[in-house]
């Protein structure tokens, strides 16, 4: 027993025999101690127990309590539990549970009846708001994480019957998950409590919004709106949950078919009042339909690829389109659509950003209402074939994807600016106006949607005299036009790296010249840029997108492990941000 607990514990003693008139006086306050010393309660090794009034008893006003701060729950998780077996009205739920809302997320109480608290918290929230978390409101949220904690375990379901016949298969059924397989429940939950911890609270978070909404308690603590910041007014119950698709009548097969499955591709520019609320039907409706892929969602709209099994792309679609917040805004038709399934892609990323393509330009700078003007795929072969044609130099075929796109696939004649992100596009217009001044631009780019804002920039700049863009990027022209003037592969950013429609390969390797247009990724860990290197020249040992990258391979393979090396690419030392005027971009020539 460390110094001073012998008299602690006697004067706690004596409080708990004195008469009901003394128990009025505020009783001293309880400090959980950083180091393991004797609690009330407790009781040094052959001590007698002292025994307390039942008179003494009372309950603590709703304002007495301690916050559980950061930093505090390793050393106090001990005591605490010490304090809930001896206090049998003792609510107590750790700072673990509370939802991500910075220092206005209400604070973790711990009452004790037996006690009156004078000392300030000592995390106090920066507003007035004081919520106790009682009993059902714990319930609560032990439900939705539970729930939650379910429906992410469900999302990675893989019937066994789809990896191995049903005759070798002893196991029901497996998950896979961060590119790992789990044979077992136990180990697939242990890999989701470690690793995917934030996931589960936002899901939490998501669920209890719902509850929220049905109780209709906006003030309630547990409902997320404070906590997560959200905006807008809230969803009512019946819209959340009748928006997601009836799955009853569909098995686990259909939905997790390792089969001949397909890949989304959307995008849909319109007021979105609430993102976080989209957000969390986003991520309800994914998981229930067991797809994989990345969804962006801005006040600007939405922006996503996906992609599963056929009926549940389907099922996917037909929610989309049915949805209030785009119904008479998004068809079917908007859908592009290609081979592929779950395993293009390595998991589910559904998030609320500032803009859904990375430009970076504020939506109220350069707005998608600003757009130049939609060509149809028709259309759009029309114009090119007239520009190739009559070689018209007031034209310019822009292609505004990056340097890796363009480099196995483009249309013939374009020009293709040497940049690496789309956020560069801004800066390679202002940096080479000369290219467009007075100028007809035709746009394109995979799925449309870089068109919409790369348009948008050209006319709120004044860059030049008419800018028309290709409706549904390649993506569709391809489907309309397979043998058109659009050459080689279209690249897709997810596992296949690119698609194909016709057998042109404009490409070649990167280290002996042959034609070749397969990427793979840098075999040095420190870059893993993209490389088009042959099977002959990957046999002779280059896997990597440069010499400097393949010797800092060898040597990180020598070195021992944990230790990290500096980054060095010749490729992006050598290739500009933004290329200058004189170099302007690739341009393609007109001949197949």
């Amino acid at each position: 027993m460390l110094p001073g607990g012998a008299g602690r514990e006697r004067r706690w003693a004596e409080a708990a025999a004195a008469p009901r008139s003394v128990s009025l006086r505020p009783a001293p306050p309880l400090r959980l101690p950083a180091r393991r010393e004797l609690l009330p309660g407790q009781r040094a090794a052959g001590a007698a127990r002292p025994a307390p009034s039942p008179a003494s008893v009372r309950r603590a006003p709703a304002s007495a309590g301690i916050a559980s701060g950061a930093g505090q729950g390793a050393s106090q998780s001990s005591h605490s539990r010490g304090i809930v077996s001896h206090c049998s009205d003792t609510a107590m739920i750790p700072s673990s549970v509370l939802l991500d809302g910075g220092d206005e997320a209400e604070c973790c109480i711990l009452r004790f009846p037996d006690l009156d608290l004078k000392d300030p918290l000592p995390l106090a929230a920066k507003s007035n708001h004081r919520v106790e978390l009682d009993t059902s409101v714990r319930k609560k949220y032990a439900f939705a994480r539970k729930k939650a904690f379910a429906l992410f375990v469900k999302a990675k379901e893989v019937p066994a019957a789809a990896r191995c016949p049903p005759a070798t298969c002893r196991v029901g059924q497996w998950w896979e998950c961060c590119g790992r397989t789990f044979p077992d429940l136990t180990g697939m939950h242990r890999h989701v409590a470690t690793q995917h911890s934030s996931d589960i609270q936002q899901q939490t978070g998501l669920i209890l919004q719902q509850l929220a909404a049905e109780a209709g308690t906006s003030g309630n603590p547990a409902s997320a709106d404070k906590a997560n910041g959200l905006r807008g007014p809230p969803y009512n119950s019946q819209e959340l949950s009748g928006s997601l698709p009836d799955t009853s009548h569909i098995s686990s097969d259909e939905l997790t078919s390792s089969g001949e499955g397909e890949v989304l591709l959307y995008y849909c520019y319109c007021e979105v009042e609430n993102p976080e609320r989209l957000c969390g039907w986003q991520q309800s409706l994914c998981q229930q339909l067991h797809l994989t892929g990345k969804v962006r969602i801005a006040s600007e709209g939405i922006n996503g690829t996906v992609g599963g099994s056929k009926v549940a792309t389907s099922l996917y679609i037909e929610a989309m389109v049915s949805h209030p917040l785009f119904t008479n805004i998004l068809s079917r038709e908007d859908f592009k659509r290609s081979a592929g399934g779950a395993r293009c892609f390595p998991d589910l990323r559904v998030g609320v950003f500032e803009e859904i393509v990375p430009m970076g330009i504020e939506p109220n700078e350069v707005s998608y209402k600003e757009t130049g003007v939609h060509l149809s795929p028709e259309e759009f072969h029309k114009e090119v074939e007239q520009y190739l044609s009559q070689a018209q130099s007031d034209t310019v075929l822009l292609d505004c994807r990056n340097f890796y796109e363009s480099k196995i696939g483009h249309f013939r004649g374009c020009l293709a600016p040497d940049i690496r992100k789309f956020s560069y596009f801004p800066s390679y217009v202002d940096e080479n106006r000369a290219l467009f001044e007075n100028k007809r631009v035709l746009m394109y780019c995979t799925g449309g949607i870089r068109c919409e804002r790369g348009s948008a920039y050209l006319r709120a700049k004044a860059a030049c005299r008419e800018v028309y863009q290709l409706q549904g990027g390649i993506h569709k022209y391809l489907e309309e036009f397979p043998d058109g003037f659009y050459r080689g592969k279209l690249f897709v950013f997810d596992g296949r790296f690119a698609i194909s429609s016709n057998e042109d390969v404009v490409a070649e390797c990167r280290y002996c010249g042959a034609p070749w247009d397969q990427y793979t990724l840098c075999s040095s860990p420190h870059c893993r840029q993209l490389v088009l290197a042959c099977p002959g020249c990957r046999a002779k040992g280059f896997t990597a997108c440069c010499p400097a990258c393949q010797e800092k391979g060898l040597e990180l393979a020598a070195r021992p492990s944990g230790r990290l090396a500096k980054e060095e690419c010749e490729c992006t030392d050598r290739r500009q941000r933004v290329p200058a005027q004189h170099a302007g971009g690739s341009v393609f020539g007109a001949g197949r």
